[in-house]
């Protein structure tokens, strides 16, 4: 089976704003430009991915007539090859009828050689005695010693019937040969026949077995478009599903950071009027305080998790990995490693439990997203701050081990992942 194409580490990159600390209103107004910039761009994508579900679904449904065709073509070769079985059988029929044709031919043709034998003995001594006794000469002998005419016609009745047997055996003798000769001829045909048959026989076998061939071909083939067609629909609507989530976040950072844009100007105007100035919130609200959570780190990123740098950004093996892998024997806590907004909290068959999220540092929309959880506990559109837990490490989805999968985009998010970054050197790593 195909694996899913959807990757997570190229999460659609929503921004939400400087929502999180005081900002000047300038600076927070071209994020929320930046932030409706992003949500144009997701919805042509969301429009490109609409598209791409109509041409697969007219795929899907010209594969399913193709189905059906090949289907009927399947019931006519089933037909074919019952006819050509029963006509092997017929033939396997006439070919043992034949073969006791033959084997009776030949016993006559036996006797006839023996009949021929027995003959060619006898004419031979006939020969042996017209040499011996001159021929004819001693039938006119015979003749000419009668004493009366009643014994002239005797010995010439008597004379009659010698040469009429002897041509008798002639022609019974010629006969036997000619018979001999058909027979043997019906023999060669019959044999001839035969072989025919058998030749018929595996010219017919091997047409089945190439039929037969071709069926499964069909259907090797028929099952295998199937599926790369329907699991290129779930890709498809899941990442309908993840533009849809985004655009949701979009909408909320959309309304945060405008609310913190008042905020921002209501405390600008305030501080003018009081010349005095606000001070920064604590950034400690919901954050993990368990010791295997690390420590969150000063500036816009910490530790995501605790535990062994198993694999890098790049390539490994014949495939690319779009992040980085955090290994650790034991469940640990996750942590964001930003504030953000979580875009989609869900469970991927190839990711497992997963979460992206949404960050917006100094003006750039950063993506981060966290793979192969045993559980999550944020769901889509929750505000979370750095170092606030989101799940726990595990192994679910394509997993081999218990480790975090994390990865980084820079910009908006594209199918074809351009914009993964290595977090290396940006997000704090073991």
């Amino acid at each position: 089976m195909r694996k899913t194409v959807i990757t997570l580490a190229t999460v659609a990159v929503v921004g939400i704003g400087t929502i999180f600390g005081g900002v000047p209103v300038k600076t927070n107004a071209e994020s929320i430009s930046k932030l409706k910039g992003n949500q144009s761009k997701i919805q042509e994508q969301r429009s490109d991915v609409h598209s791409g579900i109509n041409a697969a679904n007219d795929k899907i449904s010209d594969l399913q007539n193709q189905q059906a065709d090949v289907k009927s073509e399947m019931k006519r070769l089933d037909y074919a090859i019952t006819d050509a079985t029963n006509k092997i059988n017929d033939k396997n029929a006439k070919i043992e009828k034949t073969k006791g044709e033959v084997t009776k031919l030949q016993a006559e043709v036996e006797v006839i050689k023996e009949r021929i034998k027995k003959r060619n003995v006898l004419l031979k001594d006939r020969v042996r005695s017209y040499q011996e006794n001159g021929g004819m000469v001693n039938y006119i002998d015979v003749l000419m010693g009668s004493d009366s005419f009643s014994d002239f016609v005797d010995r010439a009745n008597a004379v009659a019937t010698i040469m009429q047997a002897d041509q008798d055996i002639l022609k019974q003798h010629e006969a036997d040969k000619k018979e001999l000769e058909e027979k043997q001829a019906q023999v060669q045909n019959d044999l001839a026949s035969l072989q025919t048959m058998l030749a018929d026989l595996q010219k017919m076998n091997q047409q089945l077995t190439a039929q037969k061939a071709e069926k499964d071909k069909l259907l090797a083939t028929l099952v295998d478009k199937e599926q790369d067609e329907q699991e290129h629909m779930m890709d498809l609507k899941e990442q309908e599903e993840i533009l849809s989530a985004q655009e949701a976040a979009i909408q909320k950072a959309i309304k945060l950071a405008q609310e913190e844009q008042a905020r921002a100007a209501a405390a600008a105007a305030a501080a003018a009027k009081n010349n005095s100035s606000s001070s920064s919130s604590s950034n400690s609200g919901g954050v993990a305080s368990s010791s295997a959570v690390p420590g969150v780190s000063s500036g816009y990123w910490t530790q995501p998790a605790v535990g062994r740098f198993t694999s890098g950004f790049g390539g490994r093996g014949s495939e690319f990995h779009y992040g980085v892998d955090v290994a650790n024997h034991t469940s640990v806590p996750i942590v964001a490693a930003a504030d953000g907004v979580v875009i989609r909290s869900y469970y991927s068959s190839s990711y497992g439990n997963c979460i992206f999220i949404s960050h917006s540092i100094n003006g750039q929309v950063y993506t981060t997203v966290y793979a192969h959880m045993s559980s999550r506990i944020v769901g889509n559109g929750a505000v979370v701050k750095k170092g606030q837990q989101i799940g726990v490490m595990g192994n679910t989805g394509a997993s081999e081990g218990q480790h975090l999968h994390f990865e980084l985009h820079r910009g908006p998010w594209t199918q074809d992942k351009r914009n993964a970054i290595n977090p290396v050197g940006i997000v704090p790593l073991p």
